[in-house]
């Protein structure tokens, strides 16, 4: 019987070499679809970012604390307010490439562990043709090992070993190397993404502390009550110039278009008022259009719009009806604003977000993202700012009842 072991196992030789070729042609990993490039290039974005926060926060703290500065205060917090946003997205995307990353590379730790283990059988198939073959006291050595590292260090003192069984060995302490590697690796990487997450937890507490600090500037002008009524003046006219700006762009609009009609031989259009939706979707109302107190003494009296709250800071701004962009900027009292034109004399205002995702003359549907809720601007807290014009005149839309469902507050 012994002897017809070692026949099959003699025969079976030339399969094993096959196997051991197809093993080590299969050694070298395939190109990651994830690389450390990826990463760095976030990294790279997110110091240009911190870069720009500290310019600004350079700014900031040229200016003194006296009221004519606390609107230019609040306006570079806005900006550093943005900016650490953007680090936040950086950031949790960087973290995603870092799931990726471990993923891919605990699979091909995975697969370098099955190698090694099949190089290992290969040797062990080895082990035991040798010792059929009657060579016991070469193989003698060897089983006196204690650990699999004391067999490999046995290995290197015999002086007797066949060139075939020792590539088997040498193939066997590469596969063992490669499995190091990788686990190495993947360590590593975990690592990294934990200092990722980390570094997103401070970059949320700070993106909040500078929140309190805009806000906190905002309600600074109660307490310097003579001096902030210059601010209002200033401010209010600010509002009146963008409401201004506003009549003069859809007057030039619906010039261009009567004249356009009247090439083509068409009658003007007429308003077409009604069919809006909730600009957001909380239906908390805390201001309506008309008289009101001065919520935290910096607010007007006359209010122009109807405020919106329990928004937050990351709700999506919905288009309330289909139209054109014809402003998408930053000012100090609406803060970032987006201006909708829908047709002669009706427009609708998107005001104090924290971020704009539309520009000038795009074409948006109505439901269409224009912004991110914020306390950009002239606002102590975040909430939506949203005016609606027909006939060129501000109205109250939920007067009107064009927004139903919605919930007063008690000073609304």
């Amino acid at each position: 019987m012994k002897r017809n072991c070692k026949h099959l196992l003699l025969r079976s030789l030339p399969l094993l070499m096959l196997a051991l070729c197809l093993v080590l042609a299969d050694l070298v990993p395939a190109a990651s679809a994830v690389t450390q490039a990826d990463i760095d290039a976030l990294k790279g974005d997110a110091k240009d970012l911190a870069q720009e926060k500290k310019d600004i926060q350079s700014q900031i703290d040229k200016l003194s604390s006296d009221i004519s500065t606390t609107m230019e205060r609040k306006r570079l917090l806005d900006g550093q307010i943005g900016l650490t946003e953007q680090e936040i997205g950086n950031k949790e995307e960087e973290i995603a490439v870092y799931e990726d990353l471990i993923a891919q590379t605990a699979a091909e730790l995975a697969d370098a562990e099955a190698r090694e283990a099949a190089q290992y059988e290969l040797f062990c198939k080895r082990v035991r043709a040798m010792e059929e073959q009657g060579k016991v006291e070469y193989w003698s050595v060897l089983f006196r090992a204690n650990s699999f590292s004391d067999l490999l260090g046995r290995l290197d003192v015999v002086n007797e070993i066949m060139e075939y069984d020792q590539r088997v060995i040498d193939d066997l302490k590469t596969l063992q190397a490669v499995t190091a590697e990788k686990k190495a690796e993947l360590e590593g990487q975990k690592a990294a993404s934990e200092e990722a997450k980390a570094e997103l937890e401070a970059k949320k507490r700070d993106l909040d502390s500078r929140r309190e600090e805009a806000n906190a500037l905002v309600v600074k002008l109660q307490q310097q009550k003579k001096d902030q009524e210059d601010a209002m003046d200033d401010l209010s006219a600010e509002e009146e110039q963008v409401q201004a700006r506003i009549k003069a762009l859809i007057k030039k609009m619906e010039e261009e278009e009567a004249a356009r009609r009247a090439a083509a031989g068409q009658s003007g259009p007429t308003s077409n008022p009604g069919g809006y939706i909730w600009p957001v979707s909380s239906r908390y109302v805390t201001s309506t259009v008309g008289g009101r107190e001065s919520p935290g003494g910096i607010g007007s009296t006359n209010h122009k719009g109807t405020d919106i709250g329990r928004v937050g800071y990351n709700s999506s701004v919905y288009a309330a009806k289909a139209g054109q962009v014809i402003i998408s900027e930053y000012s100090s009292s609406y803060g970032h604003y987006v201006v909708v034109y829908h047709g002669p004399g009706n427009s609708t205002l998107y005001a104090h977000m924290s971020s704009r995702k539309v520009s000038v003359g795009q074409n948006v549907k109505q439901g269409d993202v224009l912004g991110i809720t914020g306390s950009t601007g002239h606002s102590t807290g975040p909430h939506l700012h949203f005016e609606v014009k027909e006939n060129d005149t501000i109205i109250n839309p939920i007067a009107k009842g064009y927004l139903t469902g919605a919930t007063l507050s008690k000073s609304a």
